[in-house]
């Protein structure tokens, strides 16, 4: 498409009366959307509000959807993938399509390799990969021939984008774009959208995160059980306007804390040290307390809970449980111990997607349902069903493959699978990125319920608003150091934890 038929303002995309119907659920309900080019328009919802559908149908992932598309003001059937790339859309997904074990430039042009003779050009490959990385401010950072599996998270994303890019499509659907980054790449990802949108993109941009919507978007949709609730331009709305229009209750209902009891010292770590990401980390946690670990990308907050979680190997250092020392040596040691650590990627490390959710569930208590050698899943009904009622799992049917159900509630059976282990320690890292507004509400809820109940948690999130709601106190990482400690009595805010984070130790209570 021509720079000068990008002029912003243009509708590039519009959908009129959509819809698509699964089994027994009618999954988007006549809906209307419309992108412009030189536009950002954020699409918003809960899990299993339609927007992943809806976005599927512009992706040519459905042959049977109803309603009209038209892309740049031409009627489309988009009823493959390949229509839909040759209509001008390009999608780039949440779980990255990245091969991982071959290269960068192999990557970016799978299935367009130059040829010369019957033999991939290898030479004219790189040039070629260099000139799409410039897209993406990476020429020059990056080797062509460098595996993917060596390149970093926040790299790869924007590897994905120059893919995108380099076949000049008229519309770019991001979805959860920024979801394992920092913060420091979540601004240098806003300013390379900026940049696209700048050359007259329609981009459509899906985010769970209101703060996202009101720093990058122009516009945002919200659906709500696959209908259209409003479009309005950002500027016009509010973020508690924004939550009410998605879940039907308003913002203030959601990161309350209520006050409990908090008891002795149930977990005490000491000098603990995981070479090259943990060195000398010491701390308490006591039974009831929500602890709060945080740090930039990279400080080792996820690490060590790895390493405590029996995942990672403990290099130096003491771990006891109720005054008694435990050897981390693997997981299952660590969970019969009454540890347990949550993963902050669900997908390829927390759950078996292609069994069910009820076997994903069971997955760590085997041996309570176990009779000698015989597995007699049925006498876990129980806690099954209290599990599914407790967390609003849903769809109710326990059979259904994990890899079936919507973010939110794969992250709800991943923890449901360490509450049925009932432990004493709950390691969560990161448990709600890349869940509803909805889904988040109640897993925070759960967190408190489970404090309250004596059970000892250590929350490693980036999430600010998260960590500073549910946290009794705070300690803060970086280069893999504990570096100091907030505590509720002398106050914290947003503000001083991201300050901490950053390493300005005027603003700890106690500084390690």
């Amino acid at each position: 498409m021509a720079d000068q038929e990008r002029e912003a303002g243009r509708v590039m995309l519009e959908m009129r009366g959509v819809s698509k119907q699964f089994p027994g659920t009618l999954a988007v309900d006549r809906v209307d959307f419309k992108v412009k080019t030189g536009e950002v328009h954020a699409l918003m919802g809960e899990n299993g509000a339609g927007k992943s559908t809806l976005m599927k149908m512009l992706a040519g992932l459905f042959n049977d959807y109803t309603g009209e598309i038209f892309v740049d003001g031409e009627p489309v059937k988009l009823t493959s993938p390949t229509l839909a790339k040759q209509a001008g859309v390009a999608m780039i997904y949440q779980e990255l399509s990245i091969a991982y074990n071959r290269t960068v430039q192999e990557n970016v042009f799978a299935g367009q390799m130059p040829v010369k003779g019957k033999i991939v050009d290898k030479h004219a490959l790189r040039d070629m990969t260099i000139d799409v990385l410039k897209q993406v401010k990476l020429d020059g950072k990056i080797d062509p021939a460098t595996p993917m599996k060596n390149i970093s998270q926040h790299e790869s994303q924007l590897i994905e984008i120059a893919k995108a890019l380099k076949d000049n499509p008229k519309i770019l659907v991001m979805d959860e774009p920024t979801s394992s980054l920092s913060t420091e790449e979540v601004g240098t990802m806003f300013d390379l959208i900026r940049e696209v949108k700048a050359k007259g993109y329609a981009l459509v941009y899906i985010s769970h995160h209101l703060q996202e919507v009101f720093d990058i978007a122009d516009r945002v949709t919200v659906l709500r059980d696959g209908k259209l609730i409003d479009t309005c331009n950002v500027k016009d709305v509010s973020k508690e306007a924004l939550v009410e229009m998605m879940v039907g209750q308003k913002m203030s209902d959601f990161y309350k804390r209520t006050d409990k009891a908090i008891g002795d010292v149930v977990l005490d770590v000491e000098g603990l040290t995981h070479y090259g990401f943990v060195h000398d980390v010491s701390f308490k946690l006591r039974k009831g307390e929500i602890l709060g670990l945080t740090g930039l990308a990279g400080s080792g907050r996820s690490e060590l809970g790895r390493v405590i979680g029996g995942i990672d190997r403990m290099n130096a250092g003491k771990c006891r449980i109720d005054g008694s020392e435990v050897k981390t040596k693997d997981m299952c040691n660590m969970v019969k111990h009454g540890v347990a650590y949550l993963t902050e990627n669900r997908k390829t490390e927390g759950l078996a997607l292609r069994l069910s959710a009820r076997d994903n569930i069971f997955s760590a208590i085997i041996p309570k349902l176990s009779k000698g050698p015989v597995y007699l899943p049925k006498s876990g009904d129980g806690v099954l069903n209290e599990l599914y009622e407790g967390l609003n799992i849903v769809p109710r049917d326990k059979n259904l493959t994990a890899s079936n159900l919507s973010g939110g509630n794969q992250q709800k059976v991943l923890l449901a699978k360490w509450m049925a282990t009932k432990p004493k320690v709950l390691i969560l890292d990161e448990p709600t990125r890349g869940v509803d507004v909805g889904a988040k509400k109640l897993i925070h809820e759960t967190i408190e319920k489970l404090a309250s109940e004596g059970i000892s948690v250590l929350l490693i999130s980036s999430d600010l608003p998260e960590i500073v709601s549910l946290a009794d106190r705070i300690i803060v990482m970086k280069q893999g150091h504990l570096i100091g400690e907030l505590t509720r009595e002398d106050g914290f805010d947003e503000s001083k934890v991201l300050l901490a984070s950053n390493g300005e130790r005027s603003v700890f209570s106690v500084e390690y």
